[in-house]
């Protein structure tokens, strides 16, 4: 079989003709897979009550290794109204009795922006400041943010091919609940009952197939950017990760916003992973540190008592094949891998549900 590259082109018909034809049988497979069947072995729903401070969510955060968590309160149907107006109750499976009203999701990002607002930028960063900020209830921060504007539920019975398109449009997480009240409707609900649910991430569909793109639009910051400006800047942007590339003495080159990275020299990554390493108790020390120092302590052993590996960058060129991509995207646990020449500097990023989704809905020939 002739082996598969990397197409320059994001959506080209012509370059994804031999993929479809060669994996047509793969591609009937997931059109008939459901969410339900990647339930299995997920393991019970991390949350945080809605009285819980900032300083507990964090720790929850960091002791389960998990970047998000949602927010519910023990409340009948009509006292509160959930993000986006959602309407996510968790039951009693025998009595139908509410039991919990979800009202949110709360991510690591968005505690860190909080913490990294007005009032840190202008000077309020000593250690008492930040213990204010962290002593409010996780409430108080939801909806602060884009993402946190909606609380989505997925059927069990959504197909796989309509679940990715709905998180390759910016939502990067759902519940799904584990005895749906829907049981015919499939797709992406705001209002839902169930005694209990699961999480489903970007990274248990990558894990399952994956069939990636190169991007040639690619936002980075600066190897000078402040661990405050990145984290404003990717919660602006609805971004996981961003590329740090070599600072300049440029005027175009603003550390406090993203900038086109196509020909930058690659040198870091800054991802919302990073975070989970992130103790309250170590916040004072890191918050003034650039995202590329930042980067380098948390990967310093012992973090969390976790042994961390020595920091790689994932990449790959426009001629790697496609089945070593895949590869690295699935054993580094990345979202994307970044595309750079011989000598190192950006020409893009993979991206790995768009071309996913434009296959799986092409008709095999």
């Amino acid at each position: 079989m002739q082996e598969l590259k990397l197409g320059v082109n994001t959506f080209s018909p012509a370059a994804a003709a031999t993929p479809i034809k060669s994996s047509a049988t793969e591609n009937e497979r997931l059109r008939d897979k459901k969410v339900s069947d990647l339930m299995f072995g997920k393991r019970r729903l991390v949350e945080v009550p809605y009285t819980a401070s900032l300083a507990r969510t964090m720790n929850t955060l960091v002791a389960n290794q998990v970047v998000a968590v949602p927010v519910p309160v023990a409340a009948q149907p009509g006292q509160w109204i959930g993000v986006g107006g959602s309407m996510v109750m968790e039951s009693d499976k025998q009595t139908g009795v509410v039991r919990k009203h979800y009202i949110g999701m709360v991510t690591m990002l968005d505690i860190l922006a909080h913490i990294a607002g007005d009032d840190q930028m202008n000077g309020g960063d000593d250690a008492s400041d930040i213990d204010k900020k962290m002593s409010v209830p996780v409430s108080s921060i939801i909806g602060h943010y884009l993402e946190g504007l909606s609380l989505w539920t997925l059927s069990p019975n959504t197909s796989i091919v309509d679940c990715m398109e709905v998180l390759s449009k910016g939502i990067h997480r759902a519940l799904v609940p584990l005895d749906s009240q829907m049981q015919n409707i499939s797709g992406v609900e705001l209002v839902e009952s169930a005694p209990g649910y699961r999480m489903l991430t970007q990274m248990d569909m990558l894990e399952h197939h994956i069939t990636p793109c190169v991007n040639e639009n690619v936002f980075a910051i600066s190897g000078g950017t402040k661990l405050i400006d990145a984290i404003k800047c990717m919660r602006a942007a609805l971004l996981n990760a961003v590329p740090i590339f070599v600072a300049s003495n440029s005027i175009e080159e603003d550390s406090k916003q993203l900038i086109n990275g196509k020909g930058k020299k690659l040198i870091g990554t800054f991802s919302a992973k990073d975070l989970r390493g992130c103790h309250l108790a170590a916040l004072q020390t890191w918050l003034p540190l650039s995202a590329l120092e930042f980067t380098e302590v948390v990967s310093t052993p012992p973090i969390n008592n976790v042994n961390v590996l020595e920091r790689e960058l994932v990449v790959c060129h426009h001629e790697s094949p496609l089945a070593e991509v895949m590869d690295k995207d699935v054993t580094k646990h990345v979202h994307r891998v970044w595309v750079v020449d011989g000598q190192g500097f950006l020409g893009g990023l993979v991206s790995l549900f768009l071309e996913d989704l434009f296959l799986l809905r092409t008709p095999s020939e």
